[in-house]
């Protein structure tokens, strides 16, 4: 019984010696390469709060676009499709319809409005352009609020391999400064300070390698929203064009 338990239990004793050694590293490192090191947890854990809302956002948006498109093409009624497209807050697509929905409801009542042989007011002469205008409007607003702080993921990925560079690099001139003032030259003199120093890269590597697969992925997913946004707003305006504003 004691052989059977006692792989495990030297597996575990090896994995409590490395989390010490690696909590030794970190503790035992200079000032400075503590406040990198510090920095980039901060940079890290920000990314991955940013990653799991814009994930939980994109999927959402998705969901609701496609669901609003379904009842876009299966309902005949615009003030149906308008009243539903209010319960689809999260949904870009939607966002753009209603944009393009109000708009045209306003050139419609001021074209009833209008007497025989009365010049319409200016801002009546854009016709469908004015859709167009809204809509496009709602297409900028909504990738806005879609990019939004993805811009931090971008900058985790480019800015924290250089943050721990620099830590790294500051470590290493530490250490050696420090090997002048000792007896002894061996490697094993300057190892301990190097392997405290290698933990910043080590570290910068471990907030970029999320945030750029991160941002890629979120960027991408974006672009498909945009390329649907873009898609339904020729749709609408072609059917507004033949049906309401001839």
């Amino acid at each position: 019984m004691f052989m059977a338990f006692a792989p495990a239990a030297l597996a575990q004793t090896e994995g409590l010696a490395q989390q010490e050694g690696l909590v030794s590293m970190v503790t035992g490192s200079g000032p400075l390469v503590q406040a990198v090191l510090y920095l980039l947890i901060v940079f890290s854990v920000l990314s991955w709060g940013i990653i799991f809302y814009k994930a939980r956002q994109i999927r959402v948006a998705r969901k609701q676009s496609a669901r609003f498109i379904e009842i876009f093409w299966d309902t005949k009624n615009l003030t149906t499709i308008h009243t539903a497209s209010q319960e689809l807050k999260e949904s870009p697509v939607a966002q753009v319809f209603r944009a393009g929905y109000q708009e045209l409801v306003r050139l419609t009542r001021a074209k009833r409005q209008t007497n025989p042989g009365e010049v319409p007011d200016s801002t009546e002469l854009g016709g469908i352009d004015n859709v167009e205008r809204a809509m496009k409007r709602a297409i900028s607003q909504e990738i806005t609020r879609l990019e939004r702080a993805i811009t931090f993921l971008a900058t985790t990925a480019s800015a924290t391999p250089f943050i721990g560079l620099f830590g790294t690099v500051w470590g290493i001139m530490t250490a050696f400064r420090g090997l002048s003032t000792t007896q002894s030259s061996s490697i094993q003199a300057v190892a301990p300070g190097i392997a405290e120093a290698l933990i910043a890269t080590a570290t910068g590597l471990v907030a970029a390698i999320p945030a750029v697969v991160a941002y890629n992925h979120f960027a991408r997913q974006i672009r498909v929203l945009t390329a649907e946004m873009e898609n339904f707003g020729s749709e609408f305006l072609n059917i507004a064009e033949r049906h309401f504003l001839k």
